[in-house]
């Protein structure tokens, strides 16, 4: 069955790039309605959270209407709908770009589950489940869909600072693991990357409480990391989120190897360009009980001790 949330959640917060001051809410939506971002400050438009309404742009992702509004930095609330297993849901915005929060999604957690999900039960819930392989590449970077029984992630990172180095980690995305595992993770930079993005008119809402920013060895963020391998459970959290953008869940397994935003976007272009790569199938009740969503029940608020208030406007 679908699933919406039961009451309206509201946040507020600034934007990363933009600085700007920023109010969202999410609200329920009926059965078939899917993810659907909505610019109060534009008169309601309207822009569907799906893969072809993505348009290229650094460091995040960004849907785009075709007609010149756009929504930015979806990943993290994206990625909170889809672990806490929100298939119909309308996000209102009043600018364009999503609120940074504390750089996860456990905000957007926290807010989503106090609000409360509701079953809608007359409503089958339909799944893309992969039959092939699908495969795209960048330079020593690739993203993988394959077949399997539900969502798991593996990913792999490299990066020169210390700080950070070669991280691996494979995940089942079952049983609430999105919550428990990855929901914490914060953005991460360098501090280098952040004077030359502040240069260029980027991260002008950026903090070191909104991202885990290092240099070379050290983590200049107060507190330090949360996950010794926080920097690859975000990328993780990343690829949750945009693989949110099929437009349903997803019965397969993405690899990502030094991945990133417009890799996994290129990725859900190539799989839908090829009909004979997957099927939809209306999902069962066993199915149904190995989405991430799935179990997920209550406050998030006691799985992390270490957030702020961010989540109620």
């Amino acid at each position: 069955m679908q699933t919406t949330i039961a009451q309206k959640a509201r946040f507020r917060g600034v934007g990363l790039h933009s600085g700007a001051a920023v109010r969202l809410a999410i609200l329920p939506a009926p059965v078939d309605h899917g993810i659907v971002f909505v610019r109060t400050d534009l008169g309601g438009v309207r822009i569907p959270a799906r893969w072809d309404m993505v348009s290229p742009s650094q460091l995040c992702t960004l849907l785009d209407n075709g007609e010149g509004v756009t929504v930015s930095t979806v990943e993290h609330v994206m990625a909170a709908l889809v672990g806490t297993g929100i298939n119909n849901a309308v996000v209102e915005v009043n600018g364009p770009e999503i609120p940074i929060l504390d750089g996860s999604s456990a905000p957007f957690v926290q807010g989503i589950l106090e609000a409360g999900l509701r079953k809608q039960i007359d409503a089958p819930l339909r799944a893309i489940r992969l039959l092939r392989p699908v495969e795209v590449r960048h330079g020593e970077g690739f993203a993988r869909l394959s077949p399997a029984d539900h969502l798991e992630i593996h990913f792999d990172i490299d990066f020169a600072d210390a700080a950070i180095g070669h991280q691996v980690k494979r995940l089942d995305m079952a049983n609430g693991t999105f919550v428990h595992e990855l929901m914490d993770s914060r953005t991460f930079c360098r501090q280098a990357d952040v004077v030359k993005m502040q240069e260029n008119g980027l991260a002008l809402g950026g903090t070191y409480l909104n991202a885990v920013v290092i240099d070379g060895d050290k983590v200049l963020s107060p507190g330090g990391l949360r996950h010794q391998d926080e920097a690859v459970r975000h990328k993780m959290l990343d690829a949750v989120g945009d693989l949110g953008l099929a437009g349903a869940p997803l019965l397969a397994r993405y690899t990502g190897h030094r991945a990133g935003h417009a890799m996994t976007n290129k990725l859900l272009r190539a799989l839908f360009a090829q009909p004979d790569a997957w099927e939809w199938v209306v999902l069962t009740p066993a199915m149904e009980s190995r989405l991430p969503g799935a179990g997920v029940v209550g406050s998030a608020a006691r799985m992390m001790p270490h957030m702020p208030e961010l989540a109620v406007a």
